[in-house]
């Protein structure tokens, strides 16, 4: 792949495995020899097993004699399905393999046993698949065992295949993009060719190819470099014994090119806001009552959860009142359901939870919120009372309720102590039937005193970054669950009773309470750039809401498309738009009349690049660049650093010329050890690169520690890679939905990791000019010379010049470095050491002084990560 470096450990492996005849033989040949008995082609075998539900992809076996069978890495899938949700989904069903025009291999599979669609990718050697499509057929009831001929004089290829009434269908394609209709053909038409083979695994059904032998030998090299890979990727710290034993404490040397400085993007660190791990309501966005808008629904949990409805998180204690949820005169028609209490005599509560309680503090104030009407009765007061589990009041305030229509009613609530486990009681004070909605709870110290606003510890911890811009507001939430789940950016505006809630597609409700105002107010108030992400047209490939159930194939119907893409437009008009606009007027009217200074638009997150999804995703790039030109469009390709979505995904972007692409990747540590020089050989001349989502799947120490050293290769290659964020920032205790986040927090307390700090220290002592640096180690074992790096930066306009040292290594590392010419002399620095131990998860930075020269030596502990910021010349 042109976009991949060159000269990596990886590209030697794979030249090196090219020397050798792996298959049938543990014999090793020297370069140029050919291996013995070398036959000119045998057998090969595709099949798809059915265990695990079809989901286990294609395989392949080889054989001389269509007896004695030789599986090809039978744990690795040359293509896998990649249609529908995640659990139940992503079948391979009787997958038909054909070689057909040009050598081009096709592959066609059913999905399952009750959608009409099927799928289709096509390769020219087995390895590497282009991308999948989903056409629906137009015959029958399904389509099942499909098989694949080709008419060489026609140029053209017949799928026949039976449905689910047990007819069977034929239709016609010369390109696998438009199919004739399906018609109806006898039983004695279809004609499987399918046979069955016992591998060691057990018999599986497939279709037997004669192919050269060079076919089998790339599949099998494959194989073996994705295992040599794979176990370069699976060091970990456990290794480290075996790796190092007996290493003694090193040397090194760090020489400076400070006379030949690289500028680099001095936007390298950000931060990526998604609501996963109940990471907006219930975590940043500061209400406290749960449910406010009696808006859940099961649907929000999938139907998997009966209790999770329109009274989820509230109760009725006391008797004499009973409680009803309406929706015949709701406060306004996106938010439809409400509550009815009935009174009969006062003495009963409405009472709610919160998210795993209700957190205030001694003296702090809280503004409650409601509307209320008084459907019957001649009107009264409602008492609300904040309450300790244990039963005492901590606060309460009575306010009149008397109006037929909805009317907002407010009041302040002091606690006169603090409590971790409160909760709101609402108690009607007379008989009569009241209808209840938007009950909100909110303390007054938000995050720079916002209404509406943030938690204020959870805020300052991600303003601690110092990010330099933030995405939001999610990815795969962004693009939802299915066509009617897209993320709405003009749903999320405007007042809260007026904006639209929905089910997020990680299994819960978002109240949209933090909407695209509060987004790009907090993105001010932090000096970050803000990074909104819209769908591409399409919905999550993973998705469950498609129009036959699941996959990316239910894309927003093209003559809906013109009204989609001006919604995006008008993103823009209300972000940057002159109040003299219609959208900028709307900004202004929600207490910014200064536009927002929009820059970036990402489109897409992590898609699937189908047919579907390059059609509309064009369609709005185009429409983006003609009226926006200034507007930095992000492209997607994909949620790996390799494969169809990746390969498809820079394909196109070069096509469409998009500037800047959003590559996502989470991996072993080791992958990020073993990957340093993975930008080194991009093509500069070619997009930038969003490193949108990444994360070394783990918390500890080491893990921080291998993302610092990969960090310290994304600053030397600054001049590609425009921007990154870690992913995900958030995750509260208890609902932890992704097992590797940035910062966990329950209602609290806020909990960083050691990953935060390097996030931090990387996102506070950042430049515009990358200093290259010579490192000298004295020890040439490439795996220690792996674990050890450096990357200096200048900010020209401050002139701090910061050198960052990594020390993965289980022994000390003495480093001399060379700063004569930048420093001057006697300078004040600061120093940032964090280490420990590499399982630690609770670890932070410890800050100190020293005086500089032109040379200064610096002890890199074990498993460390050292700073030092000062001022130059």
């Amino acid at each position: 792949m042109k976009f991949l470096p060159q000269g990596t450990i990886l590209n030697k492996i794979a030249s090196l495995l090219s020397l050798l005849a792996l298959v049938g033989t543990n014999d090793v040949f020297a370069a140029g020899e050919r291996p013995r008995n070398e036959p000119d082609s045998v057998y090969l075998f595709s099949y798809a097993s059915a265990k695990n539900g079809g989901r286990n992809g294609l395989h392949f076996a080889w054989s001389r004699d269509r007896e004695h069978w030789n599986p090809v890495g039978s744990e690795y899938a040359f293509l896998k399905s990649d249609y529908g949700a995640w659990r139940g989904e992503k079948r391979m069903v009787t997958p038909f393999l054909l070689q057909g025009a040009g050598g081009t291999w096709r592959c066609v599979w059913s999905l399952n046993e009750r959608e009409p669609l099927f799928a289709h990718a096509a390769s020219a050697d087995l390895v590497d698949w282009g991308r999948q499509s989903y056409p629906e057929v137009k015959g029958g009831t399904g389509m099942l065992q499909p098989v694949v001929r080709y008419n060489a004089p026609a140029g053209a290829y017949t799928i026949t295949y039976s449905d689910g009434a047990g007819k069977y269908y034929r239709m016609v394609t010369a390109d696998f993009k438009s199919y004739s209709a399906a018609t109806e053909v006898t039983a004695a038409e279809y004609s499987n060719p399918s046979v069955t083979v016992a591998l060691p695994a057990g018999k599986v059904t497939g279709q037997v190819h004669r192919v050269a032998w060079g076919t089998v030998t790339k599949l099998v090299q494959s194989c073996e470099l994705a295992r040599y890979k794979n176990s370069l990727y699976e060091e970990s710290a456990k290794d480290d014994g075996r790796l190092f034993g007996g290493l003694k404490p090193l040397a090194a040397t760090v020489s400076l090119q400070a006379a030949a400085p690289k500028a680099i993007s001095d936007m390298l660190v950000g931060v990526f806001f998604e609501d996963i791990n109940y990471a907006a309501d219930g975590g940043l966005y500061a209400e406290l009552v749960q449910n406010r808008d009696f808006e859940y629904s099961p649907g929000d949990k999938g139907n998997r959860d009966p209790n999770w409805n329109a009274t989820y998180s509230w109760t009725l204690k006391g008797g004499g009142t009973t409680l009803a949820i309406d929706s015949s005169a709701p406060l306004h028609l996106n938010n439809p359901h409400y509550a009815l209490l009935q009174t009969k005599a006062p003495g009963a509560a409405l009472v709610n939870s919160g998210f795993d309680g209700i957190v205030v503090r001694k003296g702090e104030r809280y503004d409650l919120s409601l509307f209320a009407r008084q459907l019957e009765g001649k009107g009264g007061r409602l008492l609300v009372r904040l309450v300790s589990k244990s039963g005492a009041v901590l606060a309460q305030a009575t306010v009149a309720v008397s109006s037929r229509g909805w009317k907002s009613v407010r009041a302040v609530l002091t606690p006169t102590a603090s409590a971790a486990d409160a909760e709101l009681e609402l108690r009607p004070q007379a008989p009569g039937r009241l209808a209840l909605d938007m009950v909100s709870l909110f303390p007054q110290k938000t995050f720079k005193g916002r209404p509406n606003g943030l938690r204020a510890d959870l805020a300052r911890y991600i303003a601690d970054i110092h990010p330099r811009f933030m995405r939001f507001p999610g990815g795969c939430v962004a693009h939802g669950d299915g066509v009617g789940n897209i993320y709405h950016w003009k749903n999320t505006i405007g007042p809260l009773e007026a904006r639209r809630p929905q089910r997020n597609l990680w299994g819960y409700h978002q109240s949209m309470g933090l909407g695209y105002f509060e987004y790009f107010q907090f993105c001010e108030d932090i000096g970050a750039a803000p990074l909104p992400v819209v769908a591409a047209g399409v919905p999550c490939q993973n998705s469950q809401g498609g129009p036959h159930g699941g996959g990316q194939q239910g894309g927003i119907p093209l003559d809906q498309m013109d009204q989609y893409i001006q919604d995006i437009l008008d993103l823009v008009e209300w972000a940057n738009g002159p109040v003299s606009s219609k959208w900028g007027k709307k900004r202004a009217e929600a207490g910014h009349p200064k536009p927002f200074n929009l820059k970036y638009i990402g489109v897409g997150n992590e898609d699937l690049i189908s047919d579907v999804f390059e059609e509309r995703f064009t369609m709005i790039y185009n429409a983006l660049k003609e009226k926006y030109p200034e507007i930095t469009v992000i492209g997607t390709v994909g949620p790996f650093y390799e494969g169809t979505d990746y390969e498809e995904g820079w394909e196109l972007a070069l096509k469409l010329k998009v500037p800047m692409v959003d590559e996502h990747y989470y991996n072993l540590p080791g992958w990020f050890i073993h990957n340093q020089e993975y930008y080194d050989g991009y093509d500069r001349s070619k997009p930038k690169v969003y490193l949108g989502e990444y994360a070394s799947r783990g918390t500890t120490l080491y893990n921080a520690l291998a993302e610092a050293l990969y960090l310290t290769a994304l600053e030397r290659n600054g001049d590609v890679v425009h921007m990154t964020s870690y992913a995900p920032l958030l995750a509260k205790e208890k609902h932890i939905q992704w097992g590797t986040d940035l910062i966990y927090f329950n209602n609290a307390e806020v909990k960083p990791t050691p990953g935060y700090y390097v996030q931090k220290l990387f996102g506070n002592h950042g430049g515009n000019e990358y200093l290259p640096a010579g490192l000298t180690l004295s020890s040439d074992q490439e795996a220690v010379k792996k674990r050890v790096a450096v990357s200096v930066v200048r900010d020209s306009r401050t002139g701090e010049v910061t050198v960052k040292l990594v020390n993965l290594l289980p022994v000390p590392v003495a480093a001399a470095v060379d700063l004569r010419g930048i420093i001057p002399a006697g300078a004040t620095a600061a120093k940032f050491l964090l280490q420990g131990a590499p399982g630690d998860r609770n670890v932070t930075p410890v800050e100190s002084q020293l005086t500089l020269s032109g040379n200064f030596s610096s002890e890199l502990p074990p498993y460390s990560f050292t700073v030092i910021s000062f001022p130059s010349n």
